[in-house]
């Protein structure tokens, strides 16, 4: 398996192809459409007990900490990463200088308590917080598939979705649910859920079934999984010709929870300064 250092130099690439910033799954497609990796090391899942991230994931968020650190990259509360002037001044890095750099940091920093953050530890990166991990067990092993179908109601609702109805215990061919997503008011389109606890990650099978289930009941579909979605499955969500299915996968999940404070509280004290080197450095 590719180590973290190594997808360093692909991820600042990466950036600098979509204009030095972008959010998680953006740079995502953009390193694997520079990498070619195959599907068998795309679909490799890190610790399915624990996270639905599959293992390349995990090996870019550790990238991202570390290049944060050594201060190549930036990220805002929104999620959106991009690159720092000190990232805009050099062609390529050593990706293992900089492990070695970030690791001598922490052991000095005494907030680590002498423990620094290493991938080969199997810790979570400094963006995979613990509020993931916890929300990923509650929602595959504590809640039942009918509290989830509820979830799903909610956070639909709270989205702007009107008439979300769960329809999933009626056996209704693979389809949990329904509703009407409305556009300023003015344009409105129907849709079917589907929302699967998933600990791996799913594949295009389970996308070709609920599209079949979903023909003229709707203008679109959308699949909600605590787990991933395959490179392949995401191919085919969006095949051209065929109804349009929108896919939410488990980090995507949590976000939206997260920012619907549906179950996930957060509390921080805000203080809030202008910093014109960034201006300047645009």
């Amino acid at each position: 398996m590719i180590k973290f250092h190594q997808l360093m130099n692909p991820l600042i690439k990466a950036l600098i192809n979509l204009g030095g910033s972008g959010n998680i799954d953006e740079i995502y497609e953009e390193i694997i459409t520079l990498e070619k990796f195959d599907e068998e090391t795309l679909e490799a899942m890190h610790n399915p007990e624990k996270s639905n991230q599959t293992e390349i994931g995990y090996r870019l968020a550790w990238a991202r900490t570390y290049l944060k650190k050594a201060g190549y990259l930036e990220n805002s509360s929104r999620g959106i990463w991009a690159l720092t002037d000190k990232a805009r001044q050099v062609s390529e890095i050593d990706g293992r200088e900089i492990a070695n750099h970030v690791r001598s940091l922490d052991k000095k920093d005494s907030t680590t308590n002498g423990s620094p953050s290493d991938p080969e530890s199997d810790d979570s990166p400094e963006e995979a917080s613990t509020w993931r991990e916890n929300l990923h067990q509650i929602l595959t092993e504590k809640i039942g598939p009918e509290a989830f179908e509820r979830l799903t109601q909610r956070m639909l609702r709270e989205l702007g979705f009107i008439q979300v109805e769960v329809t999933g215990r009626t056996g209704d061919g693979g389809i949990d649910g329904k509703g009407i997503a409305r556009i300023s008011g003015l344009i409105s389109f129907h849709i079917v859920f589907q929302c699967k606890r998933y600990k791996g990650s799913v594949g295009v099978p389970e996308i070709r079934d609920f599209r079949g289930a979903s023909v003229g009941r709707a203008d679109r579909g959308m699949f909600i999984t605590t787990g991933s979605f395959t490179k392949a499955a995401i191919e085919e969500a969006k095949r051209d010709g065929a109804t349009p299915i929108e896919l939410i996968d488990g980090e995507e999940l949590a976000d939206k929870l997260k920012e619907l404070s549906l179950g996930i509280k957060t509390e921080s004290v805000e203080k809030v300064t202008v910093e014109p080197e960034w201006f300047l450095n645009l």
